[in-house]
């Protein structure tokens, strides 16, 4: 189990965004702001998440599983909301909250991931 104060705050961010998006594909026909500014939020989030990575592991942390790896993870997940914001931002339609949705999904189970890299917990 994964008691970390970076994975409850990015998985309280990642919901926020899902049930903000999914919200917002019930009732909009086009992209709501509030699920718009949930998904920028996860990527500020993720970029103090990847400067607190580096600062622990710096400061003699090590990753106990492969840091390439890790780190690749993180770097995927940067341009998960980026390129959600931006279809949104440009596709004006009712689906554009459902891109919005998914990708909140999609870097909670990254998110998760880069914990067990992190914390050297073999996968499920």
């Amino acid at each position: 189990m994964i008691v970390d104060g970076f994975f409850i705050a990015g998985t309280i961010l990642c919901a926020v965004a899902v049930l903000l998006g999914v919200v917002a594909t019930i009732i909009r026909t086009y992209p709501d702001d509030f699920a718009l500014v949930s998904v920028a939020l996860l990527e500020v989030f993720l970029v103090v998440y990847g400067i607190a990575a580096a600062i622990r592991q710096a400061g003699g942390q090590a990753i106990s599983g492969e840091p390439w790896e890790f780190w690749g993870y993180l770097l995927t997940a940067l341009l998960i909301p980026v390129l959600a914001f931006i279809w949104a931002v440009t596709d004006k339609s009712r689906y554009a909250n459902a891109v919005l949705a998914v990708s909140g999904a999609i870097v909670f189970v990254m998110l998760y991931r880069m914990e067990q890299i992190w914390d050297g917990a073999l996968p499920a």
